[in-house]
Parts: C-alpha cells; sequence; structure tokens
C-alpha cells in the first residue's frame, strides 16, 4: 500500500476502473471522460491492459480536475472494480483514502485495507433493467453520483451515445445509469469525492483526442494521402483513423500483407508523388529496416510512425517503453540522414506529424515520429489546433528533357521530379547510381553520391526543434526529457517546487538541437528521464552532443511513468548529492 500523504491534493480526482477484457472497461471510460468534458472538467485518461481479447485483468485510469491535467498518478481516490481480480490487480496503488465502488463479492472488503468500501449491486440492478450487459453503464450512473454530477445532464449524454441503437435499449441504459445514481444516493458517501473545482464552459467545446487521433490528425495536416500498415498494437489507432477518415480527407489506406510490402507500398507511393506514411510498432518495424534503407539510397520521402512498446521480439505487446530510439536511429544498412521527432504532448504529435511530412520532401529522407503505447492510448482535452500553423510544403518539380533525379548538389538535395510530371526520365536504383539514376560501380561516383546524400544530413540542421525550457532560466538542476515523459515530469517538478530545477523536453531526438551543450553544461548537476533500462537519450547525448548526463531516471516495467514515481526518484538522487 502506497501511502499517498503529501500527494493526495483535491486539485482533482483520481478515478481507476479496472476489470476483464470484453467486460465493458472501456465503455465506461468513453462515457464518464465525455459525461465530464460534457459538464465543464478538465479530463486525462490512459490504460494498461494485457494483450488477450478476452479476460486477464485491464484497468483505466481517470482524472478530473477544474485545471488542466495530463499526467498519470498512481493515487487512486476511486476504484471501481468490476470483476473479481480487479482489486488485487491495482493492489499496489490503494491506500486508506481510497473508496471502493463496487459489488461486495467482487470488492472483497476484507481483502483491502480500505474500510471505505459503498457497495452497489451492479449486477442486481442490471439484470433488474434488462441483463447483465448493462452493469458498465450501471457503474457509470455510480461513479457520476458519487462526483455529485447532474442526472438529467448525464442521462441526456447517455441517450445521445446510444442513439443510434434501438429504443429499449436506449431506453434501458437510461435505466441502468439512473440505477447507479440512485443507489449511490442511498449510501453515506465521503464528502471529499465530491467535484468542488468550478467546470468552465470553454472546456465543451474544446477537443477531447487520444495520441493516436492526434497523429492521424496531424498527418493530414501534413497532406498525407497515402498510408499503409500491417496493424500492430499500439500503433493501430493511426491507422484506423485514417482508414476511417480517408474517404472524407483523400487518404487511401491501405492494410497490407506485412509490414515489408507496407513500407515498400508506401516508398512506391512516394515514387509517384504521394505524402506517403506507415505506421508500426516493435518487431513491425524490425521487418520494414531494409525498406527504411531503400528510401536511404532512393532519397524517397517516407513519414514513419513507429509507436514504442516493450520488446524483444514480442515483448509485452500492449504495454509501453521508450526502447526503440536506437532501433530507429540505426535502422537500415549503410549511411544516410533521416529525423527523429518524439512528441510528448498531444500539441506537438499533432504539429510535429505535419512537419514531417514537409522535412521529408524537402529533404527526401525518412522522418520519423517516434511514440509509444502511452502516448497513443492517453487522451485529455485541449484547445482546437491552429490551421494558420500548418501549411504543406511540396517541393516537387516539372521535369525536362535532361532532367537528372541525383543530379549532385551544394546542399545535397537534388530536383525531385515524378513520373508523368514533365518530359523527363525520372529514374531511381537501390544500387548505387550516377547522377540520371542509372546503376554503376564507378567509385569515384560512389564517392559522389555517399558526399551528396550525407550533405543533406547538415542541410536539415537547420530545421532542428529547439529542446523546450520550463523553469527557472538561471537553474542549478536540470531534468531531460523526451518523448511522452512531457508531462509526467512537468507536473512532479510542480509537486516538488524545486526553484533551482528545470526542465529540458525534447520532441525532436535527432538530430539533436546545437543548443544542447550549452543547456547541459549550464547546470550543475543533470538527470535524464526516460523509459528504458539502458538511458538510450543520454548515451545519444553523450555521442551527438559531446557531454555527459550526471544520472538516470529510468522505468522498464511496461507501465508509464507516474508523477509519484518522478517525485520520488528525483528526490532520491537530489538527496544523495
Amino acid at each position: 500500500m502506497k501511502d499517498p500523504k503529501g500527494m493526495a491534493t483535491r486539485r482533482d480526482v483520481s478515478i481507476v476502473l479496472c476489470g476483464q477484457a470484453g467486460q465493458g472497461v472501456q465503455t465506461v471510460e468513453t462515457l464518464l471522460t465525455r459525461i465530464l468534458k460534457t459538464a465543464g472538467y478538465h479530463v486525462f485518461a490512459t490504460k494498461e491492459y494485457m494483450s488477450r481479447v478476452r479476460g486477464g485483468a485491464n484497468s483505466t485510469t481517470i482524472r478530473v480536475s477544474g485545471k488542466r491535467v495530463s499526467a498519470l498518478v498512481d493515487r487512486m481516490d476511486v476504484l471501481v472494480p468490476l470483476n473479481a481480480g480487479a482489486v488485487a490487480h491495482v493492489a499496489e496503488r490503494l491506500s486508506p483514502q481510497t473508496v471502493v465502488v463496487g459489488e461486495r463479492e467482487v470488492v472483497a472488503d476484507e481483502a483491502i485495507e480500505s474500510n471505505r468500501t459503498l457497495a452497489v449491486p451492479f449486477t442486481e440492478i442490471a439484470t433488474e433493467i434488462g441483463g447483465k450487459i448493462y452493469s458498465n453503464v450501471v457503474a457509470v450512473g455510480a461513479v457520476a453520483g458519487l462526483l455529485g454530477l447532474d442526472l438529467d445532464a448525464v442521462a441526456t449524454y447517455v441517450q445521445r451515445f446510444f442513439a443510434k441503437k434501438s429504443s429499449e435499449i436506449v431506453a434501458n441504459n437510461v435505466k441502468a445509469v439512473q440505477g447507479g445514481f440512485d443507489a449511490i444516493g442511498k449510501l453515506d458517501v465521503p464528502n471529499e469525492i465530491r467535484l468542488t473545482f468550478k467546470p468552465s464552459a470553454k472546456v465543451n467545446d474544446e477537443l477531447l483526442l487520444s495520441g493516436a487521433e492526434a497523429v492521424g490528425l496531424g498527418a493530414i495536416a501534413g497532406g498525407c494521402n497515402f498510408v499503409s500498415s500491417y496493424p500492430m498494437s499500439p500503433s493501430t489507432g493511426v491507422l484506423t483513423f485514417l482508414a476511417q477518415h480517408g474517404l472524407e480527407q483523400g487518404v487511401l489506406a491501405e492494410q497490407a500483407e506485412d509490414e515489408i510490402a507496407a513500407i515498400n507500398m508506401a516508398i512506391g507511393a512516394s515514387y509517384a508523388g504521394a505524402r506517403a506514411m506507415v505506421t508500426t510498432s516493435g518487431g513491425g518495424f524490425a521487418l520494414m529496416t531494409e525498406g527504411v534503407s531503400l528510401a536511404g539510397m532512393l532519397e524517397c520521402p517516407v513519414v514513419i510512425h513507429l509507436a514504442q512498446r516493450p520488446g524483444p521480439a514480442t515483448g509485452l505487446p500492449t504495454r509501453t517503453e521508450q526502447a526503440d530510439l536506437e532501433l530507429a536511429l540505426y535502422a537500415g544498412h549503410g549511411e544516410f540522414p533521416r529525423i527523429l521527432f518524439a512528441p510528448g504532448t498531444l500539441e506537438q504529435a499533432f504539429y510535429l506529424t505535419q512537419k514531417a511530412f514537409n522535412l521529408a520532401d524537402k529533404y527526401q529522407v525518412p522522418a520519423f515520429i517516434l511514440t509509444d503505447q502511452h502516448l497513443m492510448d492517453s487522451y485529455y482535452n485541449l484547445k482546437a489546433f491552429d490551421p494558420a500553423r500548418t501549411k504543406v510544403e511540396k517541393h516537387i518539380v516539372k521535369t525536362t528533357k535532361d532532367y537528372r533525379r541525383y543530379e549532385l548538389t551544394r546542399n545535397g538535395i537534388s530536383p525531385r521530379g515524378i513520373p508523368g510530371y514533365g518530359s523527363g526520365l525520372v529514374a531511381v536504383d537501390s544500387d548505387e547510381h550516377d547522377e540520371e539514376g542509372h546503376i554503376t560501380e564507378d567509385l569515384d561516383v560512389r564517392v559522389a553520391m555517399v558526399d551528396k546524400r550525407l550533405a543533406k544530413g547538415e542541410a536539415l540542421r537547420k530545421d532542428i526543434v529547439r529542446p523546450e525550457l520550463v523553469g527557472p532560466k538561471d537553474y542549478k538542476r536540470l531534468v531531460i526529457c523526451w518523448g511522452s515523459t512531457y508531462h509526467v515530469v512537468k507536473e512532479a517538478l510542480g509537486e516538488m517546487g524545486r526553484t533551482d530545477t528545470a526542465m529540458l523536453h525534447y520532441s525532436q531526438v535527432y538530430p539533436l538541437h546545437p543548443s544542447t551543450a550549452d543547456l547541459i553544461g549550464k547546470a550543475r548537476k543533470t538527470v535524464a528521464v526516460e523509459g528504458n533500462a539502458t538511458g538510450q537519450f543520454r548515451k545519444l547525448i553523450r555521442l551527438h552532443a559531446g557531454v555527459d548526463v550526471d544520472e538516470g531516471l529510468v522505468k522498464y516495467d511496461g507501465l508509464g511513468f507516474t508523477v509519484e514515481d518522478v517525485v520520488e526518484g528525483l528526490t532520491e538522487i537530489i538527496n544523495h548529492q
């Protein structure tokens, strides 16, 4: 049991739902987050789940607040267990302050330390309405009652949510949510659980997006008109989002027979002039690496979304990790430049994905969007994206009869033509080639072509995204992070209240911004927070910036960092310095 003393402030309420796959946990999560947002509260939700269609134990954490909230906490203010194994699954997160809401035989009250159990017979209420299938909506009503939400507003949303179902099903779901709400009303509910922070009408007008949706929207904003993929958790959400909206947005979504086919389809589409993307994870990307090398040799723009999960091999296929940084950095044989973005927020996921398409086209290189399961499956409300900040930049030229696809240029960027646009021949070759794109083994040409390709690596440095410094500019300590750890490190440093410590977040991890050595060298002590065992980003900084980060705070158990993890880890490191 963890004592949340000092952490359990009521600036937000943390609600955890836990049950088997196929039991409706996701439906409860979807309903509650939408109901809370519609009521004007800020929400954040994320999940951890097992790799199985039915059974096991999955949990979702929802935070609701009067202020923006975007990070995972270990603390559970409310636990709603939906099956017999649920309490045991999250036992490490229980505290005496946790209010457990559920069926008595499921809660197994004597098995937990909490004496704040509210027994609600979900199944009995659902059965009286029409069947056990309504149990999860009864749970929604119970949580709504616990938080003190308006029943009419909750019922209206439930009615709208099930509007495409039959009138009987809609009516039964409304009865179910009312049943759960009324059951809570008969119990002695702790006052501190009720939402006392002020809702805002502006929240209802905001977006509620997941990481997968933010990447998908960024791809559309970047002009993506072709995506190919073989489904693989946790990247699949991007493919399904683009497939769902492909017809209206002009995106051809192709489910390939495997990952090798997927990346080669994208390269072929790009050769023909498409703005092409692949989305994959772990072992799927491993299969794509020869295609990555092919894109490097052909100088073919392609955007690669790599949603990280724990390996090696199948590892923990539905969990999270930041351990594929080095894989993405070195994937593909031979030497050729590339760009690696690692968004930490949904805003960054949108704008950087959009930017990746422009830069891939401009420099004719592979551009990576490096996310992970935590970012893919987390969502929160945010302001609408600004279309004025996005622009599709095309760099395709009309060819002439003397067109040379690989013309030698000072910055290494040859004019990019596509077949059928102009009178020139657009010849490409996976073997070493001359300026016309014809195969060659002339060793002088080989050197010239290698130098040409690598020169682009130097040219693209002027477009590197600067790392974001959060906190005092005259910091003594610097906490360095990248990718999805943005929100959790930021909130942890806020909790710690240290005026001598700043956060430096990298949303582009390669090439590194040239300010890196100065920013790190300015601090007396530095710590890198990352979700892998070996400190891959620390090593990258040492190799490419020539400076050492003093300490590392790592996590690699398959779960994302919580605010408590980072506070505890940084406090321990600081106390030993």
